[in-house]
């Protein structure tokens, strides 16, 4: 497997202020220098990065200090992430715009995954018609990041309209996109990461990992936490995946840089890195 890390781990996350009132300028951000966890991923062994659509903006008009800086490190950009509301119907306009530039984006870099997240939560709960409605930009997103040239795939997130496993299961139903199986968040959301895995084997499209402190609630190096690891990656072996492996380490109190070498480290005690 080609391992790659997430640049969310050194900065976390927060999003562009405009987008309180401008729906069409709402990216993802890390804030702080990129260069500081390509420079920390490619020193714990990762040959590849993930980072979020907001941190391309600086580069829009110039992808090559990026795409060099990258290369220097001698790693590969593997994906970029995104997300949005999806479940309101008259903003669908303005959201596509926003993903059409994110994928103008990533396919600027040289990425090969479009991970989208998200999915809003109504202030009256979850709506059943909420699925479909969702679907329907998924689905066309998809479309334009396939015509990119890019891998598009959904990622359930904590918080988001697909927590639960049967709340997976609702928008998988009614869209046709590849799954991304975090596999934390997955198990934080009260669901099963190997049965869900197994379940959407033929839609497995990418994978994120990180591991799980299940009292606490908190994201964790590989094999520091309670998901069954090893398990987990026997599932995503007999699934056929031979794709990239992404591992993440958002909201982490201790040392990020640290952190990533040891789950480096995990995924070589599991026969992983060659």
């Amino acid at each position: 497997m080609k391992l790659a890390f997430e640049m969310n781990a050194w900065g976390g996350v927060v999003g562009t202020p405009g987008a309180v009132t401008d729906i069409g300028s709402g990216f993802y951000v890390t804030p702080g220098d990129v260069t500081v966890g390509l420079d920390a991923a490619a020193a714990a062994g990762f040959a590849g990065f993930e980072l979020f659509d907001g941190n391309l903006l600086p580069f829009e008009d110039d992808m090559r200090t990026l795409r060099a800086a990258a290369a220097d490190r001698g790693l590969t950009p593997v994906g970029v992430y995104s997300g949005g509301h999806f479940i309101y119907r008259d903003a669908h306009a303005d959201e596509l715009a926003r993903f059409t530039r994110s994928i103008a984006l990533a396919s600027s870099l040289g990425a090969r995954h479009f991970v989208l997240g998200g999915g809003a939560i109504r202030h009256t709960g979850r709506q059943e018609a909420d699925y479909e409605i969702m679907a329907s930009l998924l689905d066309e997103v998809a479309r334009r990041a396939e015509d990119a040239g890019l891998i598009p795939s959904y990622h359930p997130h904590l918080g988001s309209i697909a927590e639960s496993p049967d709340q997976i299961d609702a928008l998988f139903g009614a869209s046709s996109i590849g799954l991304c199986a975090d596999v934390a968040h997955i198990a934080g959301g009260g669901g099963d990461a190997v049965a869900v895995i197994q379940r959407y084997a033929d839609r497995l499209v990418n994978v994120h990992l990180k591991d799980l402190d299940a009292e606490a609630g908190g994201f964790m190096p590989l094999g520091e936490g309670d998901l069954p690891m090893s398990a987990i990656i026997r599932a995503v072996v007999d699934a056929g995946y031979d794709d990239w492996i992404t591992v993440e380490l958002d909201g982490y109190a201790g040392d990020a840089s640290a952190a990533a070498k040891r789950s480096f480290e995990f995924l070589s005690s599991e026969g992983l890195v060659s």
